[in-house]
């Protein structure tokens, strides 16, 4: 069952500073599509989706990973869901949109209230410590714009760095094969249906939940993957181990 957030009480953006980032989404689509991909920042309706895993207390401190975190319009979502002790850490590779996260780690009330738990990693996720390990990842990336062998790496390295029985959440937008079959080309055709393929042969393996938020524009699909938890001998090697 996919889990719905609980809304937290939140200071509203002014309409001003939310025309503003629309206008910088838009213009980074139209200078960077491959890597920006939306036209758009996602809706709360989209956001809540995403940040839903956040949602499910567990008792102890969390440690969670957005990538591609554009101009913080998930990050704000999961940052009203953090608990006193968890950590949040943005990645975000346009140096556009890390100055403007940047400054509203310091400006923003639902961003700087938790101080030093919510860091901003500018560069692409490759650049991610490889030891470091999430209770929850939540992906932005564009993955219809990206080559079947960049997607396949992308997941491979979120499910490394998931913790056992952790989350994964990314989207895609509905009916762009449809669009894509109007307006690309053979050759991206070919692209589009081979990260399908990574897609799909991912989400059948993992048993991959999946929601539409029609309340987003344009409508989104949000996936939900879960890593495999701690068995009982994992468990009792790890007791020896650390013992």
């Amino acid at each position: 069952m996919v889990l719905s957030p609980t809304r937290t009480p939140s200071v509203r953006r002014t309409p001003a500073r939310r025309l503003a980032d629309r206008r910088l989404f838009l213009a980074e689509m139209l200078r960077t599509f491959r890597t920006t991909g939306a036209v758009t920042p996602s809706g709360r309706h989209l956001a809540d989706a995403l940040a839903a895993p956040l949602a499910q207390r567990t008792g102890r401190p969390r440690t969670v990973l957005e990538v591609g975190a554009g101009t913080g319009a998930v990050s704000r979502v999961l940052a009203d869901l953090l608990g006193p002790e968890d950590t949040l850490d943005l990645v975000e590779a346009n140096p556009r949109f890390t100055r403007l996260l940047a400054a509203d780690l310091r400006d923003d009330p639902r961003l700087a209230a938790h101080g030093d738990r919510i860091s901003l990693i500018a560069g692409p996720v490759e650049q991610l410590d490889p030891q470091a390990r999430y209770d929850v990842i939540v992906s932005g990336l564009p993955f219809a714009n990206f080559r079947p062998d960049e997607v396949s790496e992308l997941l491979a390295r979120y499910l490394a760095a998931l913790r056992p029985g952790g989350h994964l959440t990314y989207f895609g937008y509905r009916a762009t094969a449809r669009l894509r079959a109007l307006l690309g080309t053979s050759r991206s055709l070919a692209r589009h249906g081979g990260v399908t393929h990574v897609l799909d042969t991912f989400q059948q393996t993992h048993g991959a939940e999946c929601r539409t938020v029609w309340g987003n524009v344009p409508p989104a699909r949000v996936w939900h993957v879960r890593a495999p938890g701690v068995t009982p001998r994992q468990l009792s090697r790890e007791t020896a181990r650390t013992g």
